[in-house]
């Protein structure tokens, strides 16, 4: 359960807007990234000192400031008291178990993500929550860990190559909730991938590891699905959304998004369904053989019964019995009896029963 909700007893009676970190702490040392920029020029800056920030907040030009890193209780607060954020926007960003969001506050908007990406070893799947604040001419995002998702963006950036340096802060905002639903189809591909292995493996060989991987599977597409699907809310309400923060020229790759998270969307369920059916071929399959097991042995004990039958009346120890004391007896019994099995064999193999 740790995966799909984390402690909050830590916050049992505080007053609201208490800031208390909730999650795990991902990163030791919070890093801040600052990205100033205009369609001329730009800066970028790295720091650790949050008030190398509040020169920004003023500037005519775009500015991205990027916070790797969240459990540092002081760092948010110095930056929401320097930008004016409200206490409950702050306190979300601090609880990593929260649901994905957007809610507008008139002078800014505050969207919060969850991002699944695979690391620098491409192999390990990272889950990270990710918040933007989405100003007239700023844009703050807050990582749990100091995480590569976002450096396609920066390189954009830094060449001057797109259109991110053309436009203002909304479009900025698009760029990074598209990077993170681009990774979405990433993570799809794989999972993908995996699922049509254990189908395979459902179909030739069905043994108990691969109800574990399907169990597995069908637990990574829930914790994928509870991320996606607000996200289609959140995107949809930006669309719809009259905010002087978003341009009418970025309502239109907005839509681009909406419908990437649509086809993100889809695929999950697609995948939820086959997992469900897996799970009846899985338990299908394994009652199958136990009734060809039973069945085979089913016919063997049939095939014995008359066979003990003849026997078990020779065992008698009665004195008078007719063949007792017949030279041949013991190999016409034998005979009988081999004759009988044979016979039905014979007749099961007929009847298509074995």
């Amino acid at each position: 359960m740790s995966r799909f909700m984390k402690n909050r007893s830590v916050k049992v009676g505080l007053p609201p807007g208490s800031l208390v970190h909730i999650g795990e702490r991902k990163t030791e040392n919070v890093t801040i990234d600052i990205f100033n920029y205009d369609e001329m020029q730009f800066q970028e800056k790295e720091t650790k000192k949050v008030k190398e920030c509040f020169s920004f907040k003023d500037k005519a030009t775009v500015t991205w400031i990027n916070v790797n890193g969240i459990h540092e209780l002081e760092i948010l607060k110095e930056l929401g008291d320097c930008f004016g954020f409200h206490p409950l926007v702050l306190e979300d960003v601090l609880n990593t178990d929260q649901r994905p969001k957007m809610e507008n506050f008139d002078d800014y908007l505050y969207i919060v993500l969850k991002a699944f990406y695979y690391g620098s070893d491409n192999n390990e799947k990272v889950e990270d929550q990710i918040s933007l604040i989405l100003g007239s001419n700023f844009v703050i995002s807050f990582q749990e860990r100091q995480g590569d998702i976002f450096n396609p963006v920066r390189e954009q950036i830094r060449s001057g190559k797109g259109h991110i340096r053309k436009s203002g802060a909304d479009y900025l905002t698009y760029v990074l909730i598209d990077t993170i639903v681009d990774h979405y189809f990433i993570i799809i591909e794989r999972l993908g991938e995996k699922i049509e292995d254990a189908e395979e493996e459902l179909l030739a060989n069905p043994t108990s590891q691969t109800l574990q991987t399907i169990h597995k599977l069908k637990k990574e597409m829930m914790l994928l699905r509870k991320s996606v699907w607000p996200l289609r809310e959140i995107v949809s309400s930006l669309e719809r959304d009259e905010s002087a923060l978003i341009k009418k020229t970025t309502v239109v790759y907005l839509r681009d998004v909406y419908d990437h998270t649509i086809q993100v969307v889809d695929t999950i369920e697609t995948y939820r369904e086959m997992l469900s059916g897996m799970l009846d071929i899985y338990l299908s399959s394994i009652s199958n053989r136990m009734n060809a097991v039973m069945k085979v042995l089913t016919i063997v004990a049939t095939i014995f019964i008359p066979l003990t039958f003849v026997v078990g009346i020779y065992g008698m120890n009665f004195k008078y019995m007719p063949e007792l004391a017949w030279h041949w007896g013991y190999y016409t019994v034998l005979s009988v009896v081999f004759v009988i099995g044979v016979f039905m064999i014979f007749y099961f193999k007929r009847k298509k029963w074995l």
